[in-house]
Parts: structure tokens; sequence; C-alpha cells
């Protein structure tokens, strides 16, 4: 990464422009074209540098619920877990840990019912009995930057 892939990087996750041509606009604050802040963009993504770009939504502000899971997944089911609880929309975030529980994951939904219904639907299909529901008491919101 360069000076240019750094200034992208810190500009995106802290103010993405929210308009018709964003990488245009982004271009314009950093003095770069266009086409150079897509291609890098696109290599960054390419290189798993940026994970990923979208917006991040209060969910209880729109009348969703959310909540903290995790569970006791064997090694050599992970795979399948993972990919089970990755297909749900409502799954925003998905880690492995070194722990007894050792797989955690976060759920937004419009309702706890659809977030326990739906945590016994991945118990079935993955056979992971024991899969906590860890629903916040309190929320905490930082805003968290990574200068680059």
């Amino acid at each position: 990464m360069d000076e240019i892939d750094r200034s992208i990087i810190n500009e995106i996750q802290t103010d993405f422009p929210i308009t018709q041509r964003p990488y245009f606009e982004l271009g314009k604050r950093l003095n770069l074209p266009e086409d150079i802040v897509i291609k890098r963009v696109k290599r960054l993504k390419g290189e798993g540098i940026i994970r990923r770009i979208g917006g991040n939504f209060h969910s209880n502000r729109l009348n969703f619920t959310s909540t903290l899971c995790a569970a006791k997944v064997p090694k050599k089911d992970i795979g399948h877990f993972v990919e089970t609880v990755n297909s749900y929309p409502g799954v925003t975030h998905n880690y492995l840990r070194d722990h007894e529980y050792n797989i955690w994951f976060t759920f937004i939904a419009q309702d706890m019912a659809f977030i326990e219904d739906a945590l016994k639907d991945i118990s079935g299909k993955t056979g992971i009995k024991e899969i906590l529901n860890l629903p916040a008491l309190k929320t905490f919101k930082i805003k968290v930057d990574f200068e680059v």
C-alpha cells in the first residue's frame, strides 16, 4: 500500500459520499481521477484489505433487534456451520475465537422471535445443539476508524 491507498482507505471509512458517482466525489476530495479511485478500491478489495463497503444502520432506530450469538462447534464442522450461519441475511459479523465457544456472530432481525426461530433452524441444519443467544442489555456505540 502506498500513500494514495492509505488516503483512500482513511477517506472512505469516515465519510463515504452518498451520491450518484461516489468515486468521482472521493477523487475530487483526494485530487485523483475517478477511474484511479475505482481501480485502487477494486484492487484493495481483491487483496482483502477492504472487506466491505456498505452502510451501517442503528437497528434499534429502525425497530429491529440484534443479538450476539456464540456456539461450540467441533473443528471438523466449522466450515458447514459458518456457511449455514452466513446464509441468513441478518448475520452481520461472524468470528472464529480461540475459546470453548469458538464461533461468535451477530444477528439483526425484525424481532427476537425471528432470531430464535433462525437459531433453531441453524441448529437443525448443522447439528449444533447449543447456540447461545446473548442480547445486549445496554448499547454502547463508539465510532471506530482505523487511521492507516
